[in-house]
């Protein structure tokens, strides 16, 4: 089974849920993150299947971090604590297939978990 993060009116993760539908025919669980909302935990765990550190995940175009939290020191701890506070600041799409994830930026990436 394949998971997906993903936000319905974004439009790199609709085109990476069609090439998804498009190139296999495992189930694709959506999850739509700003609905369910991952827990701290969650983040950690998707941090480490990724590989990344928790600012990598911070959508830095957004509103929210220009506002509240660019140009500012934050531990890997607080941006977790941050993402879970604020999803919409957690990049997308995130395509999971068992222990291994990736971030769909470009669309085309999500491919390369298949």
């Amino acid at each position: 089974m394949i998971r997906m993060f993903y936000k319905p009116t974004c439009s790199t993760c609709r085109t990476a849920l069609a090439l998804l539908k498009n190139n296999t025919n495992e189930k694709i669980e959506i999850l739509e993150y700003l609905i369910e909302v991952p827990s701290e935990d969650d983040i950690r765990s998707l941090l480490k299947m990724l590989g990344v550190k928790a600012e990598q995940l911070v959508r830095k175009k957004e509103k929210l971090f220009k506002e509240k939290f660019e140009g500012k020191k934050i531990s890997d701890e607080q941006w977790i604590k941050i993402l879970h506070r604020n999803p919409i600041l957690i990049e997308r799409p995130i395509v999971i297939k068992g222990r291994k994830a990736i971030l769909g930026r470009p669309a085309g990436k999500v491919l390369d978990i298949l």
